[in-house]
């Protein structure tokens, strides 16, 4: 006889298996339902952990939540290659911002000034110091800031591991698609399911298209450059993320759409803008162009807590650009919430009941 799961966590996502190996590692009876683990948002993800390039106005406590993510990376990391014996690619050259023209640095500074209000490190740099840190940058820069806390992972390498650890741990992944929450009998639920939390909740999660290029240096050598690069380029936005395999991650466009069609123009867009920042990119092969949904909000930021009115379900979802650095704090607090029954007051402004009406579920 089968014996009920004390948690089962719809959605094998970065945050759906970090939840199950951290409640797995508790000692709790874990499922995992998930048809295609790894095969959603992170799987395009460029896995930039950037709680002070991504601190944006009039978001100060997701910017909190950020901070407090990616201070928890270090040992989440660590932690995590000790349990699944796998590297996740994390590394802490910090990320350089730049602006290419002078209304791109306006643009820029605009945002440091808010930023460094905020208390956040980052530190303006001349053109000359910039190109003391990448000198792969082109010289058309006009100038840029440091941000030495914002590091990276590889998210292709962070879902293998966290289902290594979560299986080592004791967690029993289930492949199969759960179309209801009646589908699950468990003493907890976690819907974790990014886009489809919708259909499952009721909550307001809504997909938003990203389009991404992956591009390896000739000879399949490191790229030039050290830095996560994100960048102004005549109005384009655009990020750059070396990977010591060669690999450089050139993202992303933001879009209203739930399709995952990649577009002429996007790619377009994206290549001019990273090879007017950074010049040696034209002579990389472009070896991927992808499109993934990432699980947005209305107010940009997660829903993390019990759902309203549904005792024994728990909801983590809607981290929309943000799901790879609040990883380690969300299934933290997940997994605390479910072993005391006691909610951190880091989960207040995130849970689902601010959204006001009770939601309507599968």
């Amino acid at each position: 006889m089968l014996t009920r799961p004390d948690v089962a966590i719809v959605g094998a996502g970065p945050v759906g298996l970090a939840i199950a190996w951290r409640c797995a590692s508790r000692g709790l009876r874990v499922t995992v339902h998930d048809p295609a683990p790894g095969s959603g948002a992170s799987h395009v993800a460029a896995g930039m952990l950037s709680p002070v390039a991504e601190a944006y106005f009039g978001e100060h406590e997701l910017t909190a939540l950020l901070a407090e993510s990616a201070a928890r990376w270090p040992r989440f990391a660590a932690d995590l290659a000790e349990a699944s014996g796998a590297d996740v690619g994390y590394r802490a050259d910090g990320t350089l911002v730049v602006g290419l023209t002078a209304d791109d640095l306006a643009e820029a500074r605009r945002l440091w000034s808010y930023q460094q209000g905020l208390g956040l490190p980052i530190t303006p740099l001349r053109p000359s110091e910039l190109r003391d840190r990448e000198p792969a940058l082109a010289p058309r820069v006009r100038g840029g800031a440091v941000a030495p806390g914002d590091h990276q992972v590889d998210p292709r390498r962070l879902v293998p591991a966290l289902r290594a650890a979560a299986g080592r741990a004791g967690a029993v992944l289930r492949p199969a698609r759960v179309g209801a929450l009646s589908d699950v009998d468990a003493a907890v639920t976690v819907v974790a399911a990014g886009c489809g939390a919708a259909a499952l909740t009721g909550l307001p999660v809504r997909p938003v298209k990203g389009q991404v290029l992956r591009l390896r240096a000739p000879g399949r050598g490191a790229p030039d450059f050290r830095h996560v690069i994100r960048g102004y380029a005549d109005g384009e936005s655009v990020y750059l993320v070396p990977r010591d395999s060669g690999e450089v991650v050139v993202g992303a466009t933001v879009e209203e759409r739930a399709d995952t069609e990649v577009t002429a123009g996007a790619v377009l867009r994206l290549l001019r803008a990273a090879v007017d920042l950074v010049p040696e990119l034209a002579e990389y092969d472009l070896v991927e162009a992808t499109a993934g949904l990432r699980p947005g909000t209305p107010d940009n930021a997660p829903i993390i807590g019990p759902l309203p009115g549904r005792p024994g379900v728990v909801v983590a979802t809607g981290h929309h650009r943000h799901g790879i650095v609040l990883t380690p704090v969300t299934a933290d607090l997940v997994t605390e919430l479910i072993v005391t029954g006691e909610p951190d007051p880091l989960l207040a402004p995130f849970t689902p009941d601010r959204f006001g009406k009770e939601p309507r579920w599968n």
